[in-house]
Parts: structure tokens; C-alpha cells; sequence
């Protein structure tokens, strides 16, 4: 009897030896596929990036010399920094999918094709953004080809990020700024309404008693404000999970780059009207837009609060793969 439970025993550990055998064979066989899914990628990568190194090196030396576009460089970075932060929830579910992978080849192979045919020197601005978006839509491709359509899915926020990386035609980029220097006038109007201050405006231009300011093109606040919108992207997908309050708080930011500029529209006119004419052409005029920018993440910190306030933040997700599967006037 007591041989017997002995061998009985000697079964039951041998089956959970092979049972421990076979899970750890089976994580290592997993471990070995998605680490090459990953170097697929990456040479992906490296060869996409090499069939657009004229577009690149135009890319690369525009986001290093204009100031307006030093943000792009930085954005295939923060879209890496985000897979890698959700990689537990976006590599859960692995597969290889060439239909969904193909459909964004074939729009990347479409947007290079009108790049290439719309080039010539007034289009060079035009010409680049379609090749770089077309380079974005390789990478994804890449990547859907790769870690399938559920992988996608769960990571299309990073991956739609990508597209902010897209330099924006003149075209656009004036229409832009010229909505900043429409909307930064009429909020400097209320404001100067609000604190019952005398200014008559035409236009772009205030008169005011003892100074005349002009809320120029170079004081829409364009950099500023493009670093808020990236900010309130990042902001509201970790902090925030019902659909409509992350809309709500972007379109919030977007308010608050207006208001921002705004606020330090008047705030120099003020200071230059009551303290000191140098206001206007000094240091905060230049080189102050952190102290503004800083003020407009105070006054977004409070709506983020309410918006939070009801929802739990959603639980980090630690689950193992499974194995299966030109005026004089003074601008401001």
C-alpha cells in the first residue's frame, strides 16, 4: 500500500514537472517569436527610412532650423515612449496580417505617388509632407503586417501620433496662424473690455492711450500652442478614459492657447502702459511665452481634476502574453 502511494506520488511530480516543462518551452517558443517580430520591424523600419533619405535629411534640417517645426523631430520618439509604456495591453494578441498591413501600404504607396508628381519649387513645402506621411503610413504598415490587427488596435493611439509628425503645408501653417491671430485679438479685446480698459481696435491693431499695439503673425503663439495640443493629447489618453471628456479637455486646450495669448497680450500692454514702454520690446516679451505657457497648464489642471473626478484610472495591465495568442507698430 505504501509502495503504491509512493509510485502514485512519482507520477503526480513527474506530470508537473512536465507540465512546468512544457509552459516554460512554450513561454521561450513566445519569447523567441515576438523578439523576432520585433528585429522584422526594426529593419523594416530602417528600410522604409531609406527608400525617403532625401525627404528625411529636407525633415531633419527643417525641425533643427525653424523654430515653428522643432516639435517634429520629437514626435516618433514620444510615439515609441508610449508603445513601450503600453506594451503589456498593445502585444497581447499577435498575429501576422498582410490584408490589414497591405491596405496602409498601398495608401503610403499612393501618397508618395502624388508627392512625386506634385514637385516642382512652389510645391516643395506640399511635397514634403506627402512624403513624410507617406513614410508614417509605411511604418504602420510595418507594423500591422507584423503584430496584426488587434496589436494595432490597441496601440492606434501611438500610432496615429505618428501623424503629428507630418510637417504641415505653408498653406495650412498660415491659415493656422492666422486663426491664433484672430482669435488672440477678439480675446485681447474682451479682456481689455473686461478690465474696463480704453482700446479701439481695427483689425489686428489696438489704439490705446499712449501706445498702439499689433497682434502680429509671430505673436500668434503658434509654437506654444503646438506644444499644448501635444501635451493635452498625452494628458488626456493617460489620465482619461470616457471618450467625450478627452474631446472636451482637448477642445479646452485648444481654448487655452488662445486665451493664453490673450492674457499675455495684455498683460505686456498693461505692464508697458503703467510701468515701463520697454515691456513691449523686452526679455518677456521674447523670451516670457514659458511663464504664459506654464499659466495655461495651471488653468487646464482644474478641468482635468473634474473630468477625473467620477472614473477610475484604468489599472495597470500587467497580464502575461498568452501563448496562443512689416507694420512699425509695436507687436506683442
Amino acid at each position: 500500500m505504501a509502495r503504491h502511494k509512493q509510485n502514485k506520488n512519482v507520477l503526480q511530480d513527474a506530470g508537473k514537472c512536465a507540465e512546468v516543462t512544457a509552459e516554460a518551452t512554450a513561454l521561450r517558443s513566445t519569447n523567441t517569436d515576438v523578439t523576432k517580430r520585433w528585429w522584422l520591424f526594426a529593419s523594416w523600419l530602417v528600410f522604409s527610412s531609406l527608400l525617403f533619405t532625401s525627404p528625411l535629411v529636407a525633415f531633419v534640417r527643417m525641425s533643427l532650423s525653424n523654430a515653428d517645426a522643432s516639435h517634429l523631430i520629437l514626435i516618433p520618439f514620444i510615439s515609441a515612449w508610449v508603445l513601450f509604456v503600453e506594451r503589456h495591453k498593445v502585444f497581447l494578441d499577435l498575429s501576422y496580417d498582410k490584408v490589414f498591413g497591405g491596405s496602409f501600404l498601398f495608401l503610403g504607396g499612393c501618397a508618395a505617388l502624388a508627392s512625386h508628381l506634385a514637385g516642382g519649387a512652389s510645391s516643395l513645402d506640399l511635397q514634403l509632407s506627402g512624403y513624410i506621411l507617406s513614410l508614417v503610413l509605411f511604418w504602420v504598415a510595418g507594423f500591422a503586417l507584423l503584430f496584426g490587427k488587434a496589436a494595432s488596435k490597441a496601440g492606434c493611439f501611438p500610432l496615429l501620433f505618428l501623424l503629428l509628425m507630418v510637417p504641415p503645408p505653408n498653406f495650412l501653417l498660415d491659415h493656422v496662424i492666422y486663426l491664433l491671430q484672430a482669435g488672440s485679438a477678439w480675446i485681447t479685446g474682451a479682456l481689455f473690455d473686461l478690465l474696463g480698459v480704453p482700446a479701439l481696435r481695427e483689425g489686428f491693431v489696438f489704439h490705446l492711450a499712449g501706445v498702439n499695439i499689433k497682434v502680429a503673425e509671430e505673436c500668434s503663439g503658434i509654437r506654444s500652442s503646438l506644444a499644448l495640443l501635444i501635451l493635452a493629447l498625452l494628458v488626456a489618453h493617460f489620465r482619461l478614459r470616457s471618450f467625450w471628456k478627452k474631446v472636451l479637455f482637448l477642445v479646452c486646450g485648444l481654448f487655452m492657447m488662445i486665451l493664453k495669448n490673450g492674457i499675455r497680450i495684455v498683460s505686456l500692454t498693461l505692464l508697458a502702459m503703467h510701468v515701463d514702454p520697454s515691456f513691449l520690446y523686452g526679455k518677456l516679451h521674447h523670451q516670457g511665452g514659458i511663464v504664459f505657457f506654464l499659466l495655461s497648464l495651471l488653468l487646464l489642471a482644474p478641468l482635468l481634476w473634474l473630468l477625473q473626478h467620477g472614473e477610475a484610472l484604468p489599472a495597470k495591465d500587467t497580464h502575461v502574453p498568452s501563448v496562443q495568442s512689416a507694420n512699425k507698430l509695436p507687436s506683442v
